[in-house]
């Protein structure tokens, strides 16, 4: 097993997005640090994010602008304020009700106007330009790229890179270097925002790790067509010489599709990926594992072999199967990276094949269980629970899966009856038993949706495979989190041996608690 999992442990997922607070939207202000609290008061060390890079359409974290920047939806007000970049009239409204859901609209309309505000103060701040320019000499080698592509694509109106004029969608370098003259101010403000982020997720993770928190991230194995990514680096993708997609990504009929999954982002060309030493591909962890803990890889299957599908298909039905150099990759990031372990999940649901599993294996890579495919038939499969070995995170459901309740209401009535046979258990407690279940295991790490701490059915649901609207947009409120809940966690945390170890004494966490508090 990987030494770098050898403690048992356990932790909650749950995308930022989704905090409550008094934005449109989640971020990463007092509301996560609160959650961090109460992660620690309950004994979980582990919080699993979903990818933040800046979305576009539909609002998907996992077709982001960029696979290095991050969200500007994330970044708080409430510190931009203490920071003196903002007024308190400039802080979103006081709300007479209670923001239920995620209003994506109204949260882009206010952060525009908040984050130009707080740049024009900003550029007075003497005492904040050293860092911002330590920090764009740092991330240059996807900053730059990223600014030049966000300051274009909004002087041409927000439209997708092929849609650009020729000479930008072509990435002329002479229309290029004019454009890094016409549009030096509108690129400077991107370099602003995304100082911004980071400096902001620097701190919080920060406070996590000295709680004992740690963070699990979620790397894609895709970028999305429009972005920074393909737009800057297409010699890195299969595409034509207009930038359309030779094929595209996604995966055959499953158990969320019957037609598949079609997600049409570009598949690389993997010869000229291992032409170049996997350069791009070492960055992009590198830069990812400076921003969290442990990294979940997304459909690690495509790394052995991805489902290709020729461009303009309607559905994922027409794909084929081929080959990718997951070994050769993973061995040059184990050199580049090293001398430990590398610390990746294999997210390894889907069509997984025994060349699958001798890819993850190789590299000692934990997989993952999810408990409610255990029971979705009568034959055994090796979601069942007695199946586990120690190398696996074990979930009771994923961000694309109902919630438990939901699934338990949905859910034919013998898998219904399999379902409380398997635990000993009521249908008005389901939620609680599969998360027991899920502590209860060998697997060396539990990750918990939560909206299953919460006992939430169908209306929280996170995502739903192959819809591009209406999706990520829960969030919850801590007076749904109640005083049994919290008991009972931490009760089972102890019980199935994933308490955080606490290391150092009771006075100096509260010393670091008094000075580290937002």
């Amino acid at each position: 097993m990987n030494k770098l999992w050898k403690d048992r442990r356990s932790g909650i997922l749950l995308h930022p997005t989704s905090l409550p607070g008094k934005n449109y939207v989640g971020d990463l202000g007092p509301e996560a640090y609160r959650f961090i609290d109460f992660l620690r008061a309950c004994g979980q060390s582990l919080w699993q994010i979903l990818p933040f890079g800046p979305t576009g359409y539909g609002d998907s974290p996992y077709s982001a602008f960029s696979a290095f920047a991050g969200n500007p939806l994330l970044i708080s007000p409430e510190i931009l304020f203490r920071q003196g970049l903002l007024t308190y009239d400039e802080l979103p409204p006081v709300q007479t009700t209670t923001i239920e859901k995620v209003h994506f609209g109204k949260a882009k309309e206010y952060n525009e106007k908040m984050l130009q505000k707080a740049y024009e103060r900003f550029k007075r701040k003497k005492e904040l330009q050293q860092p911002f320019e330590t920090f764009c000499a740092q991330q240059s080698r996807w900053l730059e790229n990223y600014v030049l592509y966000q300051a274009i694509k909004e002087r041409q109106g927000n439209v997708d890179w092929t849609r650009w004029e020729e000479k930008y969608a072509k990435a002329d370098p002479q229309a290029l270097e004019e454009a890094r003259v016409h549009l030096s101010e509108a690129m400077a403000f991107h370099r602003f925002v995304q100082y911004l982020f980071f400096d902001q997720w620097k701190a919080l993770k920060a406070y996590g790790n000295r709680k004992g928190v740690q963070f699990i991230g979620d790397m894609p194995i895709y970028v999305a067509w429009d972005s920074a990514d393909t737009w800057g680096n297409r010699e890195l993708f299969s595409l034509n010489e207009f930038g359309i997609p030779n094929e595209v990504g996604g995966v055959p009929p499953d158990y969320f599709s019957e037609t598949g999954q079609l997600w049409g982002n570009p598949v690389y060309d993997w010869e000229y990926q291992k032409s170049t030493g996997f350069s791009w591909w070492i960055h992009r962890f590198q830069h990812t594992l400076a921003m969290v803990d442990y990294v979940r890889v997304d459909h690690f299957r495509g790394f052995e072999a991805y489902w290709a599908v020729p461009y303009g298909e309607e559905t994922a039905i027409r794909g084929q199967w081929k080959k990718a150099p997951g070994e050769e990759l993973f061995t040059a990031l184990a050199k580049a990276l090293g001398p430990e372990p590398l610390p990746i999940i294999a997210e390894d649901l889907g069509v997984i094949t025994p060349e699958v599993i001798a890819l993850r294996d190789k590299f000692s890579f934990p997989g993952l269980k999810i408990l409610q495919f255990a029971f979705d038939s009568k034959e055994e499969n090796d979601f069942l629970p007695f199946r586990y070995a120690q190398n696996y995170v074990v979930y009771t459901g994923t961000h694309d899966n109902d919630t438990n309740m939901g699934w338990f209401e949905k859910a034919s009535p013998e898998d219904q009856e399999y379902s409380l046979r398997y635990m000993n258990s009521n249908h008005a407690q389901i939620s609680w038993d599969f998360i027991r279940l899920a502590l209860s295991t060998v697997a060396h790490s539990a990750i918990i949706p939560m909206q299953d701490i919460l006992s939430l059915g169908s209306e929280a649901r996170m995502n739903y495979p192959g819809t591009a609207e209406g999706n990520w947009s829960w969030r919850f409120q801590w007076h749904q989190l109640t005083e049994d809940a919290l008991l009972e966690l931490g009760m089972l945390t102890k019980l199935y041996g994933r308490w955080y170890k606490e290391e150092g004494s009771d006075q100096a966490v509260r010393q670091e608690e008094d000075s580290d508090r937002h």
